[in-house]
């Protein structure tokens, strides 16, 4: 392999704690109520408009939500959000090495900005498909073929690497390998069901795909 392909939250980003209180923030403020972290935890990897969609009421609560979200996700992502142990150094080795990497990543490109500056990657993670850049987010292909083409490169020398069964999906659609990392909130049973060519369980794995 010489094209990698990072998702960015659960991944690269632990994440997770600052992406469910984002939700459980905007219910108690737009709906009253809160709903179960398990429930959440379910459409992580997918764009935030379109989960967010499946709660609000009206397109305007939607878009009144995903402004809450943002608000409070920005607001507290620096004391919240941290890189996983070992994952950085992985990524600037494959840099240093000549590797072809980009972010591929279902954050709007806000945020993403924010956690590759947090992470020290500005440099090697210059190439950023965010949700913003496509129509049709993961689990579809465009994110990944987008990113394949911003790096002209094709899908045989490409792996997506990634924490959830949409990265997985995703990938397998856009006929690259992909490549599941056992530290994200995923279940590995659900991420077996997606059928991800290879396992990462250590970070420093990447280095052998």
């Amino acid at each position: 392999m010489n094209t990698y392909l990072f998702d960015l939250d659960g991944t690269l980003l632990d994440s997770i704690e600052l992406i469910l209180e984002s939700f459980h923030h905007t219910t108690r403020i737009h709906l009253g109520r809160e709903l179960s972290s398990e429930y959440w935890l379910a459409g992580v990897g997918t764009p935030l408009r379109t989960a967010l969609g499946k709660v609000a009421r009206s397109e305007d609560e939607r878009e009144a939500m995903l402004e809450t979200y943002r608000s409070y996700n920005l607001e507290h992502h620096d004391t919240m959000a941290r890189p996983y142990p070992g994952t950085v150094e992985v990524v600037k080795r494959l840099h240093r090495a000549g590797a072809s990497l980009a972010l591929v990543t279902s954050k709007l490109s806000e945020g993403a900005n924010r956690g590759v500056r947090l992470l020290g990657l500005d440099e090697e993670l210059e190439i950023r498909i965010c949700a913003d850049d496509v129509v049709h987010g993961k689990p579809h292909p465009e994110p990944v073929l987008k990113a394949l083409e911003a790096l002209d490169a094709g899908p045989e020398s490409a792996v997506l690497i990634g924490d959830s069964d949409h990265d997985i999906q995703s990938g397998r659609a856009a006929g690259v390998a992909t490549a599941a990392v056992t530290w994200g909130p995923f279940a590995r049973e659900t991420l077996e069901a997606a059928g991800p060519t290879h396992w990462i369980n250590t970070p420093a794995q990447v280095l052998d795909l």
